[in-house]
């Protein structure tokens, strides 16, 4: 592989398998237990304050592939590079989970998500399950 050349076959061929996908903007899952609530408040209360998103409901028990209780936090693309730093040093300790918007529910959660603190299990069979009634 060479470096500020024209791309080797193999770059080639890799772009070529990778299919075009758009971020329409991101989702972060903020995971909480009954103890960390408190915790989970304070975070979507400054969330709220200093960045342009939307919060989403509280849900004190699982929904969706999500085992825990958690809410999540919508916001654009142009706010990633703000909302996931200041979620890395502002987490206090909680697991969160963020994922592009592409269209595919599925991959987003699975394959083209990122955790800060310690990633949590997914049900991920829920969103295959809708993928599969979708095709």
């Amino acid at each position: 592989m060479s470096s500020g050349g024209p791309p080797d076959e193999e770059q080639t061929l890799t772009a070529a398998a990778v299919p075009d996908r758009t971020i329409e903007g991101f989702h972060a899952h903020i995971y909480y237990a009954p103890p960390t609530k408190p915790v989970a408040e304070r975070i979507r209360l400054a969330l709220a304050l200093q960045f342009s998103v939307v919060l989403g409901r509280w849900h004190d028990v699982p929904v969706g592939p999500h085992g825990q209780a958690m809410y999540q936090v919508a916001f654009a693309p142009e706010e990633f590079a703000r909302v996931v730093p200041w979620l890395m040093l502002h987490r206090e300790g909680l697991s969160i989970l963020v994922h592009p918007l592409t269209g595919d529910d599925y991959e987003d959660h699975a394959t083209h998500s990122l955790w800060l603190g310690t990633p949590l299990p997914l049900r991920l069979e829920v969103l295959r399950e809708h993928r599969a009634s979708d095709g």
